[in-house]
């Protein structure tokens, strides 16, 4: 599953559909990066640092060496958001865009077959009633996830009969 990630890093889709929790971080120890999802994080209460140590072994297939890329840990540990975009931002005036690698944690027991492969991200806006869904076809991989305004959006995951959350901030 992981090898297969990777390799649809090169067609990067999203499409829109509606949410969120929040969710603190459920990773290894690290420092926290950037300045603007610091203070961002600090000021919203936002529960998920972006953490920019190494990887996990079962997240970083496809990347050569000591992978140190930022990114964000779900609640529970069960997804890593790599931020190929940081800090990710509501209006990218460069042309760059918000991509993000979602990487599942291989489970001991087998997805419900019920469940759709899409992962699904319902979104919301902290202290608002902002919701939003987005989708990533063929479940956890490679996305570009906007969100319509700056500040911490906490996440609920759904993907293959898992759940999980985190929060991402989004500066302006």
């Amino acid at each position: 599953m992981l090898a297969s990630t990777v390799v649809l890093l090169a067609g990067c889709t999203t499409t829109t559909t509606s949410g969120g929790s929040p969710a603190p971080d459920g990773g290894e120890s690290a420092t926290s990066a950037g300045t603007a999802a610091t203070t961002a994080s600090a000021t919203t209460g936002c529960g998920s640092r972006v953490e920019t140590g190494s990887l996990p072994d079962w997240a970083d297939a496809g990347f050569s060496g000591d992978a140190r890329i930022p990114h964000v840990f779900s609640a529970k540990g069960d997804i890593v958001a790599a931020l190929f975009a940081h800090p990710l931002r509501q209006d990218r005036k460069d042309g760059s865009n918000n991509k993000i690698l979602w990487v599942a944690r291989a489970s001991t027991t087998s997805p419900d077959p019920t469940s759709p492969a899409t992962l699904v991200i319902t979104a919301t806006l902290d202290g608002t009633d902002t919701t939003v869904t987005r989708e990533v076809d063929g479940g956890p991989g490679p996305s570009i996830i906007d969100m319509p305004r700056a500040g911490c959006w906490h996440l609920d995951l759904r993907w293959s009969g898992h759940t999980d959350t985190m929060d991402l901030v989004y500066a302006p």
